[in-house]
C-alpha cells in the first residue's frame, strides 16, 4: 500500500473516494463542489494497486488550526491499521506545511475512529449539538 498526497481536489481518483465515503456514511453523497469550497484542502489516499482503500480529508479552519475533517476505509480493508497510517502521514504533512495544531470532530457512534483519535494523541476539548441535533466531541492535537 502507498499513500498520495495531493493538495487540492483528487479529481482522478474523485470516483473510488465518492464511493468509500458511501460505505462509510451510510450512503451520503461527496458532491465536488463541496470538496472545491474548502480552503487548502489536503486529501490523502491509501492505495493498492490502482484501488483507492483509505482516505482523510481535511483543510485549513478560519482560525488557522488545520481541520481533519473526513476519512474512511473501505469495510474489508478495516482493521489493518490503514485509518492510522493516514492518520501519522497527515500530521507529518501538516508539520511540513507549518500548521501547530490539528482539530477533528467525532461521534460517539463512530466509536473506532474516537479509540483511534486517542491512540494518536488528540485531546477532547470540548462538544456540541450539531443542526442535525447529533452530539459531537471535539478533539485536538498540537503538532509541535
Amino acid at each position: 500500500m502507498k499513500i498520495i498526497c495531493i493538495e487540492g481536489v483528487p479529481y482522478e481518483w474523485l470516483k473510488s473516494l465518492q464511493g468509500i465515503h458511501a460505505q462509510v456514511f451510510d450512503g451520503s453523497s461527496l458532491p465536488v463542489e463541496k470538496l472545491e469550497s474548502k480552503n487548502e484542502l489536503l486529501c490523502l489516499l491509501a492505495v493498492e494497486g490502482q484501488e483507492v482503500v483509505g482516505f482523510k480529508l481535511g483543510y485549513r479552519h478560519p482560525d488557522g488550526v488545520f481541520y481533519s475533517w473526513l476519512g474512511g476505509v473501505l469495510e474489508s480493508k478495516r482493521g489493518q491499521g490503514i485509518a492510522s497510517q493516514l492518520m501519522k502521514y497527515q500530521h507529518e504533512q501538516l508539520r511540513v506545511l507549518g500548521y501547530k495544531k490539528v482539530r477533528t470532530y467525532g461521534r460517539n457512534t463512530k466509536k473506532a475512529m474516537l479509540i483511534v483519535n486517542i491512540k494518536h494523541g488528540f485531546s477532547i476539548v470540548s462538544t456540541f449539538t450539531d443542526e442535525k441535533g447529533r452530539h459531537k466531541i471535539i478533539f485536538e492535537k498540537s503538532l509541535v
